[in-house]
């Protein structure tokens, strides 16, 4: 019988490139410093600014920038999940900021790489700042419920953006946003994305967080009053309610990576769980059921974890054409991303029955990590009610619009 030919699968035990491996080890030197002040900085909503600022000195910031434009080059999805997970075993919070510079990283990698010639300028300039650890890029995504956002002519072929967006991460530090507005153009309304810098006139950054949980990950609100943008600075994005799957590609590699962060919480549930009980003598039954359980949970929300960003992986090496890949990446991320809700829900909630009343005071850990792992249902895409809409009408073969940004602008087009 002949030797069969084994080849090994990612599986989150460790990188799977040498530019992730140096990466997991740069934000390895900063997580003692999270871990040591993560508690106290949840319960008074502080950003770790300091250690955003190593961040950006040491490369961090610059991960998933391409080394062409001088950053480290990670392209890997398996890769960044495992580096957020890291990160959120030490504080979700900051590992929920870091996505943001991550995922911003990644998209203006692909403008950059495959985009209009405008676009791509755009992206290379913001790649190399991103580089230095000097251009901090949040995307500012939802709108507030008092504002609908637009962009107007100014009149001399530049914009004026006006509206207010919630739940922008990493906003105390900053240094530009991509603000999704509706805009007409040719008669039609459209998504863009105009870039507007801190200090813009008209732009204000709003301390209004006082969340449930992820309470020192900076989710701010801005405020956009007349802000003047550059025509260059701006991505039309296309009609509001165009149908299609290209769009899937593009919101899959943004935020798949994610699920390392939610991941990253029930690890260190699980950990601090089980140093608890081993520090005591003998353990009753109750808690050994309790014990293997969220062992068995671990591993399969693991394991799922990993299969989705693997196929996402090659997905995006094998299809070049994102219309073709988007619901293939989309789908296996939605199935894990719902089992891994669950399974990391149910292993803090676990982990808080095994550690007892002491769990549920402000002062223990795992008090933080139970209402951080719960901001995981509300992540686009998709909420759970999304996700529920997007899963069964693949598998129902029911029509339905899976761009949850176009469906939701189109909402909002009629508001003035």
């Amino acid at each position: 019988m002949g030797a069969l030919n084994v080849t090994a699968r990612p599986d989150l035990a460790a990188p799977v490139t040498e530019a992730g491996s140096t990466l997991l080890a740069l934000v390895g030197e900063q997580t003692p410093a999270l871990r040591a002040d993560a508690d106290e900085r949840d319960r008074t909503g502080t950003f770790p600014d300091k250690v955003f600022e190593h961040f950006g000195t040491s490369g961090v910031l610059g991960g998933t920038v391409p080394a062409e434009l001088g950053g480290l080059g990670v392209g890997s999805l398996h890769d960044i999940a495992l580096v957020l997970e890291e990160v959120a075993r030490a504080d979700a919070s900051a590992a929920l900021a870091l996505h943001v510079q991550f995922s911003r990283g990644l998209t203006l990698t692909y403008e950059w790489r495959h985009g209009k010639p405008e676009a791509a300028a755009l992206a290379e300039r913001m790649l190399r700042d991103m580089a230095t650890g000097t251009a901090r890029v949040c995307g500012a995504v939802k709108d507030h419920p008092s504002a609908v956002t637009r962009l107007e002519p100014d009149g001399t072929g530049g914009w004026l953006l006006t509206g207010q967006k919630t739940l922008v991460s990493m906003a105390p530090v900053a240094t530009h946003f991509f603000a999704y507005a509706l805009v007409e153009s040719e008669g039609r309304t459209c998504l863009a994305a105009p870039l507007i810098a801190r200090g813009t006139p008209g732009l204000t950054v709003l301390d209004t967080w006082d969340g449930l949980g992820m309470r020192s990950s900076g989710t701010w609100d801005i405020r956009f009053d007349r802000c003047r943008v550059p025509d260059a600075d701006v991505l039309v994005r296309g009609p509001v309610g165009e149908r299609g799957d290209a769009a899937l590609a593009g919101q899959t590699v943004s935020s798949i990576t994610m699920l390392g962060i939610y991941l990253g919480i029930a690890r260190a549930a699980r950990d601090a769980a089980v140093e608890w009980q081993r520090g005591r003598s003998g353990a009753p039954a109750a808690v050994r059921v309790l014990v293997a359980d969220v062992e068995a949970r671990l591993y399969a929300a693991r394991a799922t974890t990993a299969a989705a960003l693997a196929e996402a992986d090659a997905l995006t090496a094998e299809a070049p054409d994102p219309a073709v890949r988007g619901p293939r990446m989309m789908t296996p991320f939605q199935c894990a991303k719902l089992t891994l809700n669950r399974l990391a829900l149910d292993i803090v909630n676990d982990c808080l029955t095994i550690v007892g009343g002491a769990s549920y005071a402000g002062a223990s850990s795992l008090s933080r990590l139970y209402r951080d792992v719960r901001a995981g249902w509300f992540m686009q895409p998709y909420t759970y009610p999304d996700a529920v809409d997007y899963l069964s009408a693949r598998a129902l073969r029911i029509d339905h619009d899976d761009d949850y940004m176009s469906t939701r602008a189109a909402r909002f087009a009629g508001r003035g």
